[in-house]
């Protein structure tokens, strides 16, 4: 957060700083347009710009020069360069998160060209560019005027003459340890140029160039009228407060939680003609005071809807439990029961929404309608369908509320538009102080672990070992409770072994490892880490007690209640199963980490008792409380912004379930409980960018099973997204998981 801030009173001093964004609406065919001079060189040049995607699974170039030569988002949503006609580099990483900003790059060195994003190269080539920034047209937006962009652009620039890498538009920031925005210093060739969209005088204004080069661009079918077609936004890839609603990444519909084909217009507006469309917004409100806008349409639901709405299916804000929609005969809809709400609305009334900490109050054309629902508690999303050839249009404060007079009246009552600026502070700005998720390579001498990211590390306090490739190897569970060389493992009933030779120390940023070669240091084997820092600020604790065969309570030390607690017979001898306590699970129930089976009664695991702020209970199973017999219990309680532990249904299809974390995960623990399936574990270690499909499985010893398009699961900086119908992870069932943070919502870049 300081150093956000640091960076933007740099660039305050320099005058430079990116204030705007503009929206690119496809379906108006939005573009800006520039016939080049002759160039500084042909060959040597650097495009750089922040991008936001609106719609996604199309064709939509961002940089564009004649119908051979441009840059891209392909239909596979990889970033492609062709140049020439030729597909000179293309990412086999796919970027299709709608909910964050993306810096991208493109460097023409020669004929070399590398393809970065969020300062990671994803792709390069050998082509020869014969047509970008040479004296002909170009456009941004589009290619040729066809495949016009959907979403927002910021802070472009174009460096004429120089081969640039993403550190002179971006740095890492030392709090948050995220890749952010920085004004670029240098200079700019000929046809160089600055667009930073902050000039709102006009239309034409918006394409001013700031490099100094006056390489002004047209802009062609963007608005500035006031509505739902005003296209200068204050949705930027930087936090900070302005006196108004503030600067940030800004809610938006999200493609990912809804119909398909929904989302549109920079996903603040949708519809699907004759369907009962729906789509959820990418932040929740959770607890908290806020405000949005819809223009309505003659046919629509607006109002809000819990995580667990489906939407896959062609239903209705309202149809469910589990969302309260406001209908345009003035009637309030929840589980398709309809009761007497507010006045009716028409096609252009703006319908306001005053979220209050679970309460609902609705304001049409500035006049409330009263509260619609309180009492909500968990995730809430702002939310819309329609049924409509019209479009239904969102506004969450990116650009002007039109009910005026009700915004100036709750924003003095503390209430704020929804944006990342104006999220809570999480008590975890940066995942990797407590959590991390490491690849090695054992070398069968003694070595040691780093687990920093950045700069930033941490003494764990439990180490979980897995071998990945070529040989197969039980888990190694370590934990500084019990001490170094003692393991247990969670695809065994085995107790505690000792091996001397394995992990033989708790550094201060890692581990050190023994020449043990059959479990975690066997030369040219390929293995993941995956670590915890003990901590009440992180959610963990580490509880060893000795059992007495009899009902009881065990204290730990988190001061909330734990979402899950795992539970191992740690003392050398009789063999036990892992049991585990999931939140989403009946407290007379428990799962167990070593055994693919469902969840299944057992009042004599829990006692039937759910834990509490200071305890959790035991009955009298030996897996879990024997008589003079030493265990170890794994308590983790969930923290805003670093930790979500939860359920989800499956749904059988390719265009699964997103679940909405409040972060980008690092690590994302799924298992199946209503029949037998394997515990899935995927992180973003060993697979850096999207899909993540290398799974290893809990309670198995397997190595680790290429990725399938099955068992995909993308993690975008608000949660993860399941891409795969395998039963795993998304068949038509039930799912508990546990996921941990890479970075809160409120600093995450896209992935």
């Amino acid at each position: 957060m300081f150093s956000s801030m640091l960076s933007l009173l740099g660039s305050l001093r320099r005058g430079n700083f990116v204030q705007n964004s503009l929206r690119f609406r496809s379906s108006a065919s939005a573009n800006l347009s520039r016939t080049f001079a002759g160039p500084t060189s042909s060959t040597v040049f650097t495009w750089s710009a922040w991008v936001k995607r609106g719609a996604l699974t199309g064709t939509y170039r961002l940089f564009g020069a004649s119908t051979n030569t441009f840059l891209t988002f392909n239909s596979s949503d990889q970033l492609n360069l062709t140049l020439n006609g030729t597909s000179a580099a293309t990412s086999t990483a796919v970027f299709r998160d709608p909910s964050a900003w993306y810096h991208i790059v493109y460097a023409q060195n020669g004929a070399a060209q590398t393809l970065y994003v969020n300062q990671t190269p994803v792709a390069t080539g050998t082509t020869a560019n014969t047509v970008f920034n040479t004296a002909i047209a170009h456009q941004i937006g589009a290619a040729n005027t066809a495949n016009f962009f959907d979403g927002y652009l910021t802070d472009v620039n174009f460096i004429d003459g120089q081969a640039l890498t993403p550190s002179s538009f971006g740095q890492i920031e030392t709090t948050t340890g995220v890749w952010s925005l920085k004004p670029y210093a240098g200079s700019y060739g000929t046809n160089g140029f600055y667009l930073k969209f902050g000039n709102t005088s006009s239309v034409a204004a918006l394409g001013t160039d700031s490099s100094g080069n006056g390489n002004t661009w047209t802009v062609n079918n963007v608005s500035l009228t006031a509505g739902a077609t005003y296209d200068s936004m204050i949705d930027v890839p930087v936090n900070y407060s302005d006196g108004g609603n503030g600067r940030g990444n800004y809610c938006t519909l999200n493609p990912l939680k809804a119909y398909p084909g929904f989302c549109r217009n920079g996903n603040l507006a949708g519809n699907v003609a004759g369907i009962n469309s729906s789509a959820l917004g990418t932040m929740s409100l959770g607890t908290g005071k806020w405000y949005w806008e819809v223009a309505a349409n003659t046919n629509c639901w607006i109002g809000v809807a819990a995580g667990t709405f489906n939407h896959t299916v062609a239903t209705y804000i309202g149809s469910t439990l589990d969302s309260w929609g406001y209908f345009v005969n003035g009637t309030k809809y929840n589980n398709a029961t309809s009761s007497p709400y507010g006045a009716a609305f028409v096609f252009g009334d703006i319908i306001g929404f005053e979220w209050d900490n679970g309460s609902l109050t609705c304001y049409k054309n500035n006049v409330s309608q009263g509260v619609m629902v309180s009492g909500l508690t968990g995730d809430w999303f702002p939310a819309i369908g329609a049924n409509d050839v019209n479009t239904v249009s969102i506004n969450f404060g990116q650009r002007l509320f039109q009910n005026t007079t009700t915004w100036a009246t709750l924003q003095a009552a503390g209430f704020r538009a929804l944006n990342t600026n104006n999220l809570p502070t999480p008590t975890i700005v940066n995942g990797a102080n407590f959590m991390a998720a490491k690849t090695y390579t054992g070398t069968g001498v003694v070595q040691s672990i780093s687990n920093a990211v950045n700069n930033v590390s941490f003494q764990p306090d439990l180490v979980w070992i897995k071998s990945r490739t070529p040989a197969t190897t039980n888990h190694a569970l370590f934990d500084s409770s019990r001490g170094v060389t003692k393991y247990l493992s969670s695809d065994t009933t085995t107790a505690e072994t000792a091996l001397a030779q394995s992990l033989t120390a708790f550094n201060a940023n890692g581990f050190s490892l023994g020449t043990d070669t059959t479990l975690v240091n066997a030369s040219a084997n390929s293995y993941v880490a995956w670590q915890w820092r003990k901590s009440i600020t992180a959610g963990l604790d580490i509880v060893t007690y000795t059992g007495n065969g009899a009902n009881r309570t065990i204290a730990h030390n988190l001061g909330v209640a734990p979402a899950m607690v795992i539970v191992k017979r740690s003392q050398t001898g009789a063999t036990s199963n892992w049991q585990v306590r999931h939140t989403s699970i009946a407290a007379a129930n428990s799962i167990q980490l070593n055994s693919p089976n469902q969840a299944a009664a057992a009042a004599t695991v829990w006692n039937s008792t759910a834990p509490t702020s200071s305890v959790f209970s035991l009955g009298t199973s030996t897996d879990v409380n024997a008589s003079g017999i030493s265990y170890v219990a794994y308590c983790f309680a969930e923290i805003a912004g670093f930790s979500k532990i939860g359920s989800y249904t499956g749904n059988g299809l390719p265009d699964g379930p997103f679940v909405f974390c409040g972060f980008r995960p690092r690590f994302v623990m799924v298992k199946r409980t209503d029949v037998a399936n394997s515990w899935v574990i995927l992180d973003t270690s060993r697979n850096t960018s999207n899909f993540s499909d290398s799974i290893l499985w809990a309670d198995l010893a397997n190595t680790e099973t290429p990725g399938t398009a099955t068992t995909s699961i993308d993690f975008v900086s608000n949660g993860f997204k399941l891409r795969g119908s395998g039963a795993s992870v998304n068949a038509s069932g039930t799912y508990i998981f546990a996921a941990f943070a890479e970075v809160p919502s409120k600093y995450a870049l896209a992935r």
